[in-house]
Parts: C-alpha cells; structure tokens; sequence
C-alpha cells in the first residue's frame, strides 16, 4: 500500500471532520472542547496521546514503528519526526452562510486552522495503515494559541517530546494558490512579527495658548515621520523590511493639547539577526525626536514570532514526498510572506520544513483572504495534504535512521 493509494478513501474523513471542526472554533488558550474532541478520535484509532495538563489545551500524540522496541525507547536510538497543526480559532464574527458555520458567537476558524487539524488526523489515519513503514517515531501535535504567537513555546515546554524531536513538519492552507497545489520551497518563507508601543510624556496646555505645552501630538506626529526612515535609510531595497505605525492614541477634549501620547505598531523582516536592530533603531528615534521637541518617550518592544525559515534538506524531503503522492505538477513556488507563524519557534534549534497548500477555488467561494469574514477553503483537497503529511514521515525517517 502506497501513501497516494490512500487519498481518495480518506477524502470525505478529512473534508467532514473540518466542517465538524469549522462550526465549533474556539479561541487562543480556550481551546477546551477542540481537545476534547481531538483526543476522542485518537482514542478510536487507537494512538497514545497526553493532553496538556497545565492548560487541558492541545494535545502530542505518537505513532511507533514496529522497530521501537521498549530497549530502543530507554536509550533514544531511534530517529523522531513530529508533525504540527495548530487548533485555535479567530475572535471574528462569522458571515458565511453555509450549514456548517460557526455555531459560537464572535469565533469563526478564519485562517484555516480547522484544516490543519484534519489534515493531521488524516495523516494519522494514513499512517497506521502503514505502520510497520515507520523506522522510528511519528509526534502529532495538536498545538493551541497560534493565532497569539505563544502556543508553540508553550508546547516546546511540555513534556520531552520536542527535546526527542529529531525534524519537524508542518503546514497552512493557503487561499493564494490554487487548489491542492504545494509549496515547500526552502529558505525565508515567513516572516517576524514583532510589536512595539512608544509611549510620549509631555506637558498639557491650553488649546489657545500652545506654547506654555510640550505638545504629545506634535511630538508623537514627528516620531512616526521619522520611524519611515528606518527602512528607507538602514536596509537595502532588496530586503523586505516593514515598520508600520498602526496606532495613535493621545488627547480627551478639544481645547486642550495633550502631553501624554502613545504609539503602536509592528515590524516584519526575515532576518534573525535583524530583531534587536530593529529595536535598538526605533528607540533611538523615539528618544531623541522627543528630546528635540522637550518632551521624553519610552519603548516597549516585544517579539513575538521570528522568521519562519526552511531548511534545504528537510524541504528537498517534503518536495519529493510530494511528488510521491500528488506528482511533480502538484509542486509550486509562492512569494515570501510578511505574514507571522509560530512554528518559527520550532525551527530555532531542529530542522524543519512548513509547506503551504493551495485552497483556491472560486466553485466553492473559496476566495477570500485568511481573517476574513468570509473566509473559505476548498476542502476536498486536504486529504491531499494529509498524504504528504504522511510521506514526509516516512522519507525523512527512511532515509535518517540506522
């Protein structure tokens, strides 16, 4: 039995356990009945599994080969790939029509997420038919709170599993390619998302009377003028730098000028060494430009998501488990993403592979961008992402153990 052989029968599993998982989204770290629900079907396939006790949120379940022996799991000789799917919904307000949309009020799976964890069900499904294939161990994690950028830390802290990990792979349907088509190129592929709040201390003053003020408004306008330098000034025009200013909040009334400002925005790059230059440039501006005007400010930077960044082997694993089950046609490229992802955290000290798998289809409304309302996939096709879920396990541990 080959993995290809396997996608059609597992079409309408994969395709209704997402349209189970899509009418009931839960948010980031509530999480609670998605689990739930998770470990009841592995409990029927019969997989080992822990449920996150500090949280009762995501789950890492395994799959051994039949040369796991109970010597081998004592020692860690043997080789260990884990798989990844995120579970946590969107804080939006769903309006898609279908009989199948969200059932809870405000929450709406609008990034896909619903299908990642059914692609990975599938996956294991496709697994245990060949189970006597696997040489070494397959992790399923069930990860809760990407959409907050913490989840992935959260797991890496529980339990020994990633410590076991010897590669990881993951996925995200993508609605800007078409349908059932794979990217799985290595190098930069996402991007950092960091977040930054610049807060102004000035002096109040009366509207008619500016000059007895040290006005925030004046002073937080001039430091996001001058934050569009950074990239335009520091990077080269090849590099795919953002500092965007998304916030401005200062003043009460009408007739009085405002000390107290306060600024938030974000930064993107695909750097790694780039995060604390970023920050170290945004203080600098935000300092002195308040300086110049009398006035002080101070910054809050946090990082939140680093690049998300393919290695070549693990990327040449995933090209040919593709071409194994959907054929070299299936293969695309896709622009780099200014777009965060967790799984970057992941990818910091194992090897890994994310791919993207197109959703696009405008038969079945599936159009609209991720976040969106409207938000849709054409999940006929994520049996086939199972499948290469599937093949990228088996090839990497074929080719990696002993």
């Amino acid at each position: 039995m080959e993995i290809k052989d396997l996608i059609k029968k597992y079409q309408s599993y994969t395709q209704n356990l997402r349209r189970e998982f899509h009418a009931y989204p839960e948010l980031s770290k509530k999480e609670y009945e998605t689990t739930k629900r998770i470990a009841k079907e592995l409990d029927e396939l019969g997989i080992a599994y822990e449920i996150c006790k500090d949280t009762n949120t995501g789950i890492v379940a395994w799959i051994d080969g039949p040369d796991v022996t109970t010597e081998k799991l004592q020692k860690k000789v043997y080789k260990t790939v884990a798989l990844r799917a995120d579970i946590d919904g969107l804080p939006v307000q769903e309006t898609n029509t279908f009989d199948f949309k969200s059932q809870n009020e405000g929450v709406m799976h609008a990034c896909g997420h619903d299908g990642h964890m059914a692609i990975l069900l599938g996956a294991a499904r496709m697994l245990l038919e060949v189970k006597e294939r696997i040489k070494g161990r397959v992790y399923l994690v069930f990860q809760p709170s990407e959409e907050d950028g913490h989840g992935a830390q959260d797991m890496m802290a529980y339990g020994d599993w990633y410590k076991k990990t010897d590669c990881l792979f993951g996925a995200h349907v993508w609605v800007d390619i078409p349908a059932g088509l794979v990217s799985v190129e290595a190098g930069p592929r996402m991007a950092a998302a960091d977040s930054f709040i610049i807060k102004v201390h000035g002096t109040n003053g009366h509207g008619s009377r500016p000059e007895e003020s040290i006005d925030g408004v004046l002073v937080a306008s001039a430091i996001v003028m001058n934050l569009q330098s950074i990239v335009s000034r520091n990077y080269s025009a090849l590099e795919n730098v953002v500092v965007s200013v998304t916030r401005i909040t200062a003043g009460q009334n009408w007739n009085i000028i405002p000390g107290e400002a306060e600024l938030e925005g974000t930064t993107r790059y695909f750097r790694r060494e780039y995060a604390k230059k970023l920050e170290d440039q945004i203080r600098r501006i935000a300092e002195n430009t308040a300086a110049a005007y009398g006035a002080t400010a101070e910054l809050n930077y946090e990082y939140h998501v680093m690049p998300t960044i393919n290695e070549e082997e693990p990327s040449e694993v995933a090209a040919e488990a593709v071409r194994k089950t959907l054929g070299e046609s299936s293969l695309t490229t896709m622009r780099q993403l200014m777009a965060g992802e967790d799984f970057s955290a992941y990818q910091l000290n194992k090897p890994s592979c994310f791919a993207f798998l197109g959703i696009y289809n405008p038969e079945v409304a599936a159009v609209n961008a991720h976040h969106n309302n409207n938000f849709n996939m054409d999940d006929s096709i994520l049996s086939r992402g199972s499948a290469v879920y599937a093949q990228f396990a088996l090839d990497w541990l074929d080719k990696h153990s002993k």
